[in-house]
């Protein structure tokens, strides 16, 4: 909420012309942000003498209430950008507004968000912009902290992508519908089928998991649908293969494109009537199960390639959710390598304080290709091979046998093809962050127009929403 007059405290200067738009952003702010100081400003050239007498470290601006302070939109934000100084200038416009909220953003404003706002997903984008934007504005960061949700049944990040993961299973959850989860190994797919299943309607019957590329092509239809007493040596107990342990519950099956074209044909058939027979088994049995997939692999190349089938992608491809990369949630680089630590020194029984500001930043500055996976691996070499104390860089250099051993050429990966938007977008968002989050630099550098780079990150929202 907003707090008494404090020199310390995070002071956010709100200019909007309607008394309403300011009573209901002001109830919105101390909902989502937690403490600070507010002021507030009827228009801009009010705030331009605000902005002249104190600092304030974020400016949320309603474009529409500019007209007294320039010859057009573009013209007012690029004044108050310079009178702003280091604080993060937020735009905010109507949802129709879309070439004022461009020429915003191309006169230096850091983004802009359309009404009606959501508090949680304005802190997550506040959380992002403060990452890209350096040390001034790192107590936005913790602001972020305690007011977006940092964590949801296992997984951890309060970024705004990791805000609508958590919002897409909330929805999703309690639907029968098969889930399709996309995202680079190490993203978290398994955490993310165990809190669907979790949050569930199936919540007190068992979740089995499956992993397709682990079990052998002569062992997997057993595994899957198993088999009748005698039909081969392997079967013991039962015969139940891992559909029949899940009737009632859900069946995970992780990277899903490594199972062999026949089978999912039986898995397709399943699907499709719900009746399975094991090996050796003529009569079919029922099972009543949610099934949840997930790959590391494009689907669509997969099925080009003719290693998935079609008709099972469409079956299987009704609610998707797709976990982005670690490279592309840089706010929950802090919040994850925490979490691990506090994990790890409680199993090793050992006290860490935390991260020194050098070693966070030589964790942000990091690619992590392994993503979740790498990092969580990274800490747990910390915890065993130090006594405690605060982490500092050093021991991050000593631990990080990996990266080390990725410099050779000789030992370096071959790196993963990208489908074509999501290397532009790599492309583009290095550009942005190379010029501190000045879209309208970054464009030039580039040699489009701001508006197109606005354009294409609305598609990837989307995209990444529906892949």
């Amino acid at each position: 909420m907003p707090s008494e007059q404090r020199s310390d405290a995070n002071r956010l200067l709100l200019i909007d012309r309607d008394p309403s738009n300011r009573q209901a952003m002001a109830a919105t702010l101390a909902a989502s942000l937690g403490p600070f100081e507010l002021a507030v400003a009827a228009g801009g050239r009010q705030a331009a003498e605000m902005l002249r007498a104190r600092s304030y470290h974020l400016v949320l601006v309603d474009l529409a209430s500019l007209a007294d302070f320039g010859a057009s939109t573009e013209d007012a934000v690029a004044r108050l950008v310079k009178l702003a100084e280091c604080a993060l200038l937020i735009a905010v416009a109507d949802g129709a507004s879309v070439s004022a909220a461009v020429a915003a953003m191309r006169a230096g404003a850091h983004d802009y968000v359309a009404r009606p706002i959501s508090g949680p997903a304005l802190a997550a984008r506040i959380g992002d912009l403060a990452q890209r934007h350096g040390k001034t504005r790192q107590w936005l960061l913790a602001v972020n902290s305690t007011s977006a949700r940092d964590d949801f049944a296992g997984l951890v990040g309060f970024s705004s992508q990791m805000q609508f993961v958590y919002q897409q299973i909330a929805r999703i959850a309690l639907s029968p519908a098969p889930v399709f989860i996309t995202g680079e190994s190490g993203t978290g797919k398994e955490l993310c089928a165990e809190a669907l299943h979790q949050q569930g309607a199936r919540a007190h019957k068992r979740l089995v998991i499956v992993h397709c590329a682990a079990i052998p092509r002569d062992r997997m239809e057993r595994a899957l649908f198993g088999a009748a007493r005698g039909a081969c040596s392997a079967t013991v107990g039962d015969g139940k293969g891992a559909v029949e342990l899940a009737d009632g519950g859900t069946l995970f099956l992780d990277e899903i494109g490594e199972m062999d074209l026949s089978l999912q044909g039986r898995l397709l058939r399943f699907l499709q009537t719900g009746l399975l027979s094991r090996v050796g088994e003529p009569e079919g049995r029922r099972a009543d199960i949610r099934v949840i997939c997930a790959t590391s692999r494009n689907p669509t190349q997969l099925i080009a390639e003719r290693r998935f089938r079609e008709d099972l992608f469409y079956r299987l491809h009704v609610l998707p959710v797709h976990l982005p990369p670690l490279r592309q949630r840089p706010t929950d680089i802090p919040v994850l390598a925490r979490h691990f630590l506090d994990h790890f020194a409680h199993e090793e029984r050992k006290r860490f304080s935390g991260f020194s500001s050098e070693a966070a930043d030589l964790l942000a500055g990091h690619d992590w290709p392994g993503n979740v996976r790498q990092l969580q691996t990274l800490v747990h070499q910390l915890a065993v091979m130090f006594d405690g104390g605060q982490i500092d860089a050093e021991m991050i250099a000593a631990a990080d046998i990996a990266s080390r051993v990725t410099i050779t050429a000789a030992n370096r990966p071959t790196p993963a093809v990208l489908p074509m938007w999501q290397q532009e977008q790599r492309i583009i968002e290095d550009a942005i962050l190379r010029f501190s989050g000045n879209i309208a630099r970054a464009a030039a550098a580039l040699e489009i127009s701001p508006s197109t780079i606005y354009r294409k990150r609305q598609n990837w929202a989307e995209m990444e929403g529906a892949a």
